[in-house]
């Protein structure tokens, strides 16, 4: 694929992927202000812009999605650099801002960013290969275990009930 076809499928991909999300969020207001019509649509073409996503995404995986260790080693990398440089940096400007609630998601992110950096280093040197039978993940902050699911989230504080296993 040439140069600018590939900038462009790769930006469309970007732009169907965040719609997708933006419209299940459209779907769930819907669903609150008690217009189930307009819900449903919005989960419909939400639907559609996954299949757009996925088609766009096909058309340059071999540019983003490498073999296993490579792929380890750049999530690793985005991870450290996110926990470390990019939430520091927005978490900074909301509180500046004043802005609460945007500076303790942030912080949460922030946090939660770290362990998933330290999760990907331990795959990186092997030591969960084949051990690992599930992942328990905040639904709060998005923190990520492969331990037993914690009293109280180390992240945001949340209670057991607020986690979601995900198995091999």
């Amino acid at each position: 694929m040439k140069e600018k076809t590939r900038e462009n499928v790769y930006k469309a991909f970007i732009g169907e992927a965040k719609a997708y999300f933006r419209l299940l969020a459209y779907a769930e207001k819907a669903d609150e202000e008690k217009v189930p019509q307009v819900a449903l649509l919005f989960r419909a073409i939400a639907e559609a812009e996954r299949v757009h996503a996925t088609r766009q995404l096909n058309l340059v995986k071999d540019l983003l999605v490498k073999d296993t260790d490579t792929n380890l080693e750049k999530s690793f990398q985005r991870e450290k650099s996110v926990s470390e440089n990019e939430y520091p940096d927005f978490l900074k400007t909301a509180e500046e801002e004043g802005e609460t609630a945007a500076a303790l998601a942030f912080s949460h992110a922030r946090d939660a960013e770290g362990y998933h950096a330290k999760l990907y280093e331990r795959a990186m040197m092997n030591v969960i290969k084949d051990v690992v039978k599930a992942y328990h993940v905040c639904q709060v902050c998005g923190y990520v275990t492969d331990k037993k699911i914690p009293k109280a989230c180390p992240v945001c504080g949340a209670p057991p009930e607020k986690f979601k296993t995900v198995e091999a």
